[in-house]
């Protein structure tokens, strides 16, 4: 009995979706009464039952497969902010390793805290009334488990499943810039903004495109982040950048002096983490486990980094004169982010030409920023912020899957709005508490300064 009213609901929600594509306007009432009905016969049986009842379902195969490539996805993009924090640390002097791997413990970890308590209820208007395409308030902590959130009637995968892997990609704009900061802001400072900007920055952009706000009825396009995850890391990365200013001893007398990361191997490791994890992070973009489509989106992943690479390569070769590998590093991350709004829409040729482009791209940027004196130690600006911008726009130029104007919109809307907020949040917090350490401290190195513990206490200061 419990079965047959679970298929009456399903039957009565299909019919329901049906009348409101063929009837018009003037019947919207009968639509609305068949929606009422469907709701209320689902509401009469207990969410064990109705759940164990659709498992029994034909669908219920695809959506198992689909849920679990979701939750694979999800701990891909986990491992990602392993790849960050050894990517920035190894970039970084051996002085402030401790600090640099501690700001990205916090950050995951209020990441999905914030994210849960706030963010995703925030970033999806469309599942929260009242929320009028901006921003919804509130948490879902208090909405019970039903047959709909946790069934394919929701989606090809759970309630559950779908804020664990958007949590995952909330941290990231933090992390993004943490590298750019790192080696000379205070810790107590980074960790407020960082929780500021994730818990209430992050999620309104997200909203008005993957939360059916304003972005996306114009059509504006990004597939899994190219501006709304890595474009708007980048541009709050440049406004503290701006305020933090240089560290010290990195532009002297006119000229650049190179401070060198203590590890390229870890900073390999890092990108070839980051490598993998994109694989999760576009790959789990497709929202089910379609065959065709995910293994588009690893293709295209695979071939725009490869092509990042040699772009950067050949690039910083000709005009360095040496082939420089950070440079070679961050031109594998500047494809990643280049095909990151387009995974699902560019064909593999132009994959490759997305990277190749990203690649070049990220050399002149990270040159042009240490010309005009902002210092970023690991190019996260360039990387994130610049070819997130490129690769946003790459959409319009080799795919149809939206026009130019609306992709260079909703770029520079994305950027804006990081930027001011960053530029106004950590301005007060600049002339408040600070956000600099001492002089003092950071030639003595965060590790510390603000810890009081060395990442390699048995190489003593010759590892510095």
């Amino acid at each position: 009995m419990k079965i047959k009213k679970f298929l009456l609901a399903l039957l009565l929600s299909s019919s329901a979706f049906l009348m409101a594509g063929s009837l018009g306007a003037q019947d919207a009432p009968v639509v609305e009464a068949a929606a009422e009905a469907a709701e209320a016969v689902a509401d009469a049986i207990p969410f064990e039952d109705g759940y164990a009842a659709f498992m029994e379902t034909p669908g219920a195969a695809f959506f198992t497969i689909s849920n679990l490539w979701l939750l694979i996805s999800a701990a891909l993009v986990f491992i990602m902010h392993l790849g960050f924090a050894t990517v920035e640390s190894g970039l970084s002097q051996s002085k402030n390793t401790v600090n640099i791997l501690f700001k990205n413990v916090f950050i995951i970890s209020m990441g999905i805290i914030t994210y849960a308590l706030w963010g995703f209820n925030a970033m999806y208007p469309g599942f929260a009334e009242g929320s009028a395409g901006v921003f919804a308030m509130g948490s879902w902590f208090d909405v019970p488990a039903s047959v709909d959130m946790m069934t394919a009637a929701y989606a090809d995968y759970t309630w559950y499943t779908d804020f664990i892997f958007q949590a995952m990609f909330a941290a990231t704009a933090a992390t993004i810039v943490s590298g750019a900061v790192a080696e000379r802001v205070k810790l107590s400072s980074f960790m407020i903004f960082a929780t500021l900007l994730v818990t209430f920055a992050y999620p309104i952009t997200g909203s008005w495109q993957w939360g059916g706000g304003w972005l996306s009825a114009r059509g504006f396009y990004d597939f899994a982040g190219s501006s709304l995850v890595h474009g708007f890391g980048g541009f709050a990365a440049l406004a503290c950048a701006i305020i933090l200013g240089p560290r010290a001893g990195k532009y002297v007398d006119g000229r650049i002096k190179p401070i060198l990361g203590h590890s390229m191997p870890l900073a390999t490791i890092g990108v070839f983490l980051l490598f993998l994890g994109w694989f999760g992070f576009n790959g789990g973009s497709v929202l089910n486990a379609d065959p065709y489509l995910v293994s588009l989106v690893f293709v295209t992943t695979a071939l725009a980094a490869a092509g990042g690479a040699i772009g950067s390569i050949i690039t910083s070769w000709v005009f360095l004169k040496k082939p420089d590998l950070s440079m070679a590093l961050n031109g594998i991350l500047a494809g990643l982010v280049g095909i990151t709004a387009g995974a699902d829409s560019i064909m593999p040729a132009y994959a490759i030409l997305t990277g190749l482009i990203a690649g070049a791209l990220v050399v002149f940027s990270i040159i042009f920023f240490d010309k005009i004196k902002i210092d970023d130690p690991v190019g996260a600006i360039s990387v994130h912020g610049v070819c997130g911008i490129f690769g946003t726009l790459a959409v319009a130029l080799f795919s149809d899957a939206a026009g130019f104007g609306i992709q260079l919109i909703g770029t520079l809307s994305i950027g804006a709005f990081a930027f001011i907020f960053s530029l106004i949040v950590f301005g007060l917090l600049k002339v408040t508490v600070g956000v600099r350490v001492s002089p003092e401290e950071e030639a003595e190195g965060l590790d510390i300064g603000e810890h009081g513990q060395e990442a390699y206490p048995d190489f003593g200061a010759s590892s510095r």
